[in-house]
């Protein structure tokens, strides 16, 4: 087989404007199990979108962008349901601003000879397939960006926010989620954005300019998510998978306190993850173990164990028509810091 026959069914991400699914989360009101837990979720996540107050914080992990639920967040973003995004790099280069710049991810199957894709320079994700070549082509765009760029450490808000710029002159696809976030003043943050194909973009532009480079600084990241959180007061957490873009929105909590700034836990909080608990993570703890540690308020806090593209539209799209966002008042918070 060659290259082209792997790569020739893209993916396609689903839209939550073109199906409403209020009569199925309504409907799951009356069951149990996930199903229960996933109407609760969107109870509380109506909660968060009526609170006057409240600043909405979605969290990012795992590879539910490239599998078709990247149109999901650029909607959130766009019709101002969340206010502030943490996510991994992956997230929000190899998958969001990747196909920003015209490249598609790929429907595969796990059944496949792995060395073969490997010659074929083709990358999988389970049953996604990404071209390699065009995955370099994103690394040296992120190379590019940082060649433009004044030397010295920028948060990786602060880059996001030149790649979002980049876009809106040079998309190839329109409405990603970095450009929507860009142009809407929602702050990125990446605490690991080193660990995608921006890290390898940033290392070739610093071996080009060894004494005279960009580079992330990822404290200015932590101290600038407090300041939103200090500001903001009343947060609430919409967290898809876990791990670090999880814990680093939870522990802006803990670092105002060690700023001598009194803020309240989150004060609300969704997780949809297939994380187990008993090894002591769950993708950075339970929700209610993060009540422990002074993150997380108790009182609306909802775990929903299932695999996030099967219940993030649903709940997604319950959201979008139940109209809650249309009352909401744009933060535009990046604007604290220019």
């Amino acid at each position: 087989m060659k290259k082209r026959d792997y790569l020739k069914t893209p993916v396609r991400h689903i839209d939550i404007t073109s199906f409403n699914a209020e009569g199925i989360i309504d409907a799951m009101r009356g069951m149990s199990f996930s199903a229960k837990d996933l109407a609760v979720a969107a109870e509380i996540y109506d909660m968060m979108l009526t609170d006057r107050n409240c600043a909405i914080i979605l969290t990012i992990a795992g590879s539910a962008s490239a599998a078709g639920c990247m149109q999901i967040y650029t909607d959130l973003a766009k019709y101002n349901m969340v206010d502030v995004i943490v996510a991994t790099g992956a997230a929000i280069v190899d998958m969001d601003f990747f196909e920003a710049l015209g490249f598609r991810h790929y429907q595969g199957t796990p059944l496949v000879n792995d060395r073969e894709l490997r010659k074929l320079y083709i990358d999988r994700i389970y049953d996604t397939f990404i071209d390699e070549e065009e995955l370099q082509i994103c690394d040296r765009t992120i190379t590019d960006i940082a060649d433009s760029l004044p030397p010295g450490p920028y948060s990786s808000r602060e880059f996001i926010r030149e790649m979002g710029l980049f876009l809106t002159t040079r998309a190839v696809k329109k409405d990603s989620l970095v450009q929507v976030a860009y142009e809407n003043d929602i702050p990125i943050f990446c605490p690991a954005f080193s660990d995608s194909s921006a890290g390898f973009g940033l290392v070739l532009h610093q071996h080009r300019n060894p004494d005279n480079h960009v580079s992330i600084d990822s404290v200015k990241d932590f101290r600038e998510l407090t300041m939103i959180k200090i500001k903001t007061k009343t947060t609430g957490l919409f967290i898809i998978g876990g791990g670090v873009p999880k814990n680093f929105a939870q522990d802006s909590v803990i670092c105002a306190e060690i700023l001598g700034m009194e803020v309240p836990m989150h004060k609300y909080a969704i997780q949809i993850t297939v994380a187990d608990v008993r090894d002591g993570a769950c993708s950075s703890s339970t929700l209610k173990e993060a009540t422990s540690w002074g993150k997380v308020d108790m009182a609306h806090e909802q775990m929903v164990y299932a695999e996030a593209t099967s219940v993030l539209p649903l709940l997604a799209s319950y959201a979008y028509h139940g109209g809650k966002w249309k009352k909401r008042k744009k933060r535009r918070l990046a604007k604290m810091f220019k």
